[in-house]
């Protein structure tokens, strides 16, 4: 089986149909969501897009993002009521789905497990394999990484969350971090993903980034700019640079 690990989309649905489109010429088995398919500008259109795909081919992982949309859905917040920054943007988020999306989103599973070709057993998390929100950067100490794979039988873990690539390795297991979609920390503006099966190869996907930007600000998405767009599409932050922010905050 050839997988397909797409993570981080965040409503970016123009990199999401680069990505698909790469995929359907890849002769692709199965593809896994990795979480965080939202919040981001093209809320609905994302949903729908991934819903669209054949449901015997397609797995998703709950992010995180995933998750508090959810919430907000349910809490029913207004994007006015909302403190600004991204309550406010999550909030209106939320509000450009309906009962279905939210339904969809909510079905996604903590991990999936599957097994591609010579990579062998598999597991898909988002941000660890016991928990959406754990930190696992290229630079995570294995003092930090241990714990966090304790239990865990398959020798490749693939993780999403921190939006930039990476192979980590420990006591014979490998961490892999398949990138972002939509909101890379990578040094470049474009998507990135995974492609397993017989190897792990990781992906790059370019496409309009000047139509894109255009069509993600005029989505009207508050705050856009300063929470989405900056650091992945307009000035990309380095990995290495983003790589080292999260780790100390994880580090306390």
């Amino acid at each position: 089986m050839r997988i397909a690990a797409l993570c981080d989309i965040h409503g970016n649905l123009p990199a999401l149909d680069a990505v698909l489109a790469e995929v359907e010429l890849l002769d692709v088995d199965a593809i896994v969501v990795g979480g965080d398919a939202v919040p981001g500008p093209f809320m609905a259109g994302t949903i729908d897009r991934l819903r669209g795909l054949d449901p015997d081919r397609v797995k998703f992982v709950m992010g995180n993002g995933d998750r508090e949309i959810v919430e907000a859905f349910d809490a029913g917040v207004k994007p006015e009521d909302a403190e600004e920054g991204f309550a406010r943007f999550t909030a209106w988020c939320a509000a450009r789905i309906d009962r279905s999306h939210r339904d969809f989103l909510a079905a996604f599973e903590p991990v999936v497990h599957l097994e591609a070709d010579d990579v062998g057993p598999v597991l898909f998390c988002h941000g660890s394999p016991r928990s959406d929100t754990e930190i696992i950067t290229q630079v995570t100490p294995p003092e930090r990484l241990q714990p966090m794979l304790e239990g865990v039988a398959e020798p490749t873990v693939v993780i999403g969350h921190t939006h930039h690539q990476f192979a980590l390795g420990l006591d014979g297991q490998t961490v892999l971090n398949a990138g972002s979609v939509g909101m890379p920390y990578q040094g470049a503006a474009a998507a990135f993903w995974l492609l397993l099966g017989p190897e792990a190869q990781m992906r790059r996907t370019d496409y309009d980034i000047d139509g894109a930007l255009e069509a993600l600000r005029a989505t009207g998405a508050p705050d856009i700019d300063d929470l989405m767009l900056h650091d992945s599409l307009v000035d990309p932050a380095l990995a290495e640079d983003v790589a080292r922010f999260f780790e100390e905050r994880a580090s306390g």
